[in-house]
């Protein structure tokens, strides 16, 4: 049982190794904020719970002009927002999801194991996609040749940007040497797609055996999206589309309606895990499929999203490959080795970035 709680937050910026292209622009450095728990008068100063509230911009529903003040009044008023994290932070979903990852860790004496599992326990690997981002296809055809020189047998193209006849054929690339078997292929358009012109492209895709295609069309239209889904002979994943939906009703509305062949659950975007939870109870109760992806947290975030995951029992490759983008990243037990995500515990955490970037 928990005492008195205090609550701090941090700002902190990780930067790129290298630029990465997504349909929203190019990418050098991500800001997001630490929220730190810890018990008022417990003398053990280690024992300090920390989340990572990381809102995507031009994405997240949260992504707001007052977020850091938001974040300033949970820690000023705690006990209020825990005693009702949906309805208090019910727009701010990656608070939620900050606020949620460092309770449970403090309630496990800070040491970041906030899940057991065979992930954590017993080094049990979960399989991960390999992601390519988009950019020049010199620049693409590298990523693909890294990403299958170090065992990835999962790869996730990110489409849209480049005139859909050379992704076509990067894609092709990639089928003429590994055939379905050997390589899942998943691509995410990120909505850029025309809604008239997507079946034509779906069609194409599903020639080259790909696995899946996420967020195929802006969201926002869900009778254009379930007639897609319903025709396309490529399985859809909604992601994009499930962002700013809390209630349940209409999450069940929602994928009653779209009848996707997958969704796409990133906590930090949809109410954390509490409400990503809710999202996989309602997708199987309508026989649809789903995986988890990471939204470019830090490996406080990761690892709260890993270890999540790894309690979900046998699905899907997941995408949590995020963790090696950055330079300055938050030295950790994960690892990715032949394709997999490692929770590995003769690596310990090193928190002194964040002490020098106070």
């Amino acid at each position: 049982m928990l005492g008195t709680l205090q609550a701090t937050w941090q700002p902190y910026v990780l930067r790129f190794k290298r630029p990465s292209g997504t349909s929203r622009g190019i990418l050098t450095e991500r800001k997001t904020w630490f929220l730190k728990l810890t018990e008022i008068g417990n003398p053990n100063p280690e024992r300090t719970g920390i989340g990572e509230c990381a809102p995507l911009p031009g994405l997240s529903i949260d992504d707001r002009p007052n977020f850091e003040s938001r974040i300033a009044d949970v820690c000023r008023e705690i006990d209020n927002y825990l005693s009702d994290l949906k309805a208090s932070l019910r727009d701010y979903p990656s608070i939620r999801f900050g606020l949620e990852t460092a309770l449970r860790d403090l309630e496990n004496e800070g040491k970041r194991l906030l899940f057991p599992s065979p992930f954590v326990d017993s080094g049990r690997p979960i399989p991960i996609n390999g992601l390519i981002w988009m950019g020049t296809p010199e620049f693409m055809r590298r990523q693909i040749k890294e990403k299958l020189a170090s065992g990835f047998t999962c790869l996730k193209m990110k489409i849209g940007a480049l005139d859909f006849e050379t992704e076509l054929n990067l894609l092709r690339d990639i089928r003429r040497e590994y055939p379905p078997a050997e390589i899942e292929l998943r691509v995410d358009a990120n909505g850029a797609f025309d809604p008239d012109t997507a079946p034509e492209k779906l069609a194409r895709l599903a020639e080259l055996e790909i696995h899946s295609i996420e967020q195929p069309i802006p969201p926002g239209r869900p009778e254009r999206m379930a007639e897609i889904c319903e025709n396309s002979p490529l399985p859809i994943a909604l992601d994009e589309e499930l962002i700013g939906i809390s209630d349940e009703k209409e999450k069940h509305t929602l994928l009653a309606t779209i009848r996707p062949q997958y969704i796409i659950l990133k906590p930090t975007l949809v109410g954390g895990f509490a409400g990503a939870r809710e999202w996989i109870a309602i997708a199987e109760k309508h026989n649809i499929g789903w995986w988890v992806t990471s939204a470019l947290e830090s490996n406080i975030g990761l690892n709260a999203i890993a270890q999540w995951t790894a309690t979900l029992g046998d699905t899907m490759t997941h995408g949590l490959g995020t963790g090696q983008l950055y330079l300055n990243n938050i030295p950790s037990p994960l690892t990715i080795d032949s394709g997999k995500l490692y929770y590995k515990p003769q690596s310990e955490w090193d928190l002194s970035v964040l002490e020098v970037s106070s």
